[in-house]
């Protein structure tokens, strides 16, 4: 598929809103998505847009479906979704929507007042970053409702299965929901952006064992990692992360200048270095005994 798959209307329905890939056997209870990966634009929102295509892959987590890859090697079941983040943004609240952008009146029920809608990026995003506006104009909440239910649901569907499985099999269930941040996001002149940024929300996402051995390996590979800041989690974090209840939840913001050219979104020079530190950290923690969180 192109960076920017551009199909026939009547087509648009080959595109799945996710791909799953498992291992022939699980054998951990870690469970990787990655929500904000998708490289495909229908073309009806492309036609409504007044970007450009390079303008509009701004928001894509570029790739980091391919860096987490070889999780599945390691018995890790990996869940990407296809369609692209501006499209529909599955690491939001479904009905998280913008009354501006559309024509018609918002139900009742759609939450229309929180701050990441207030900002432009509601599940159906307004702006991509720098804050450009996507559309030249209004969108219809039917527009709206066919782009969650066969997206956003189908998405959640398949990670909430995956994770019952998890901690059907093991008494736990691990999510790492993998995203990227641009190289500026978090640095300054005296202070070096981070190369990852581990969201636990302040520890009510998972146990601090979680987010401590993802700190661990990560740093004793030479990387500079953060916690919560600028990054707590998302949706996902929140919504799945339930320890009580044998639900963890971890979000990991890797550096887009460790491995992607930005301006041009391509893989960089230190695209495989990344891929090969990450497989070295997924095979370690894939075996560890987990079993403490029970």
């Amino acid at each position: 598929m192109d960076a920017i798959s551009q199909v026939l209307p009547e087509a648009a329905e080959i595109i799945p809103p996710y791909t799953l890939v498992r291992p022939a056997r699980l054998f951990t209870p870690l469970v990787f998505a990655c929500p904000h990966a998708g490289r495909f634009y229908p073309e009806e929102m492309l036609a409504a847009s007044a970007l450009d295509t390079a303008a509009i892959r701004r928001s894509e987590d570029a790739f980091v479906d391919r860096l987490i890859g070889g999780a599945v090697e390691r018995g890790v079941p990996v869940l990407s979704a296809c369609y692209a983040r501006a499209y529909i943004d599955v690491n939001r609240e479904p009905y998280e929507l913008d009354q501006g952008m559309f024509e018609d009146e918002l139900p009742a029920f759609a939450c229309a007042r929180t701050a990441r809608v207030a900002a432009g990026l509601g599940s159906i995003a307004r702006v991509v970053a720098e804050g450009q506006e996507i559309y030249r104009g209004k969108l219809t909440f039917g527009d709206a409702k066919r782009r969650i239910e066969q997206v956003h649901r189908p998405y959640h569907a398949a990670l909430k299965a995956l994770l019952d499985e998890a901690r059907s099999l093991f008494g736990v269930a691990i999510l790492i929901d993998w995203h990227s941040m641009p190289s500026a996001a978090a640095g300054s002149a005296r202070s070096p952006a981070p190369d990852l940024v581990l969201g636990d929300r302040f520890g009510a996402a998972c146990s601090r064992l979680v987010t401590g051995a993802w700190e661990r390996e990560l740093s004793a590979l030479g990387y500079r990692v953060a916690r919560n800041a600028p990054y707590a989690g998302g949706f996902t974090t929140e919504f799945y992360g339930k320890p009580e209840r044998g639900m963890h939840a971890l979000q990991i913001e890797i550096n887009r200048g460790l491995y992607l050219d930005e301006a041009r979104v391509e893989p960089n020079a230190g695209f495989e270095r990344l891929e090969q530190d990450l497989r070295r950290t997924f095979t370690f923690l894939a075996a560890a005994d987990w079993s403490r969180l029970t």
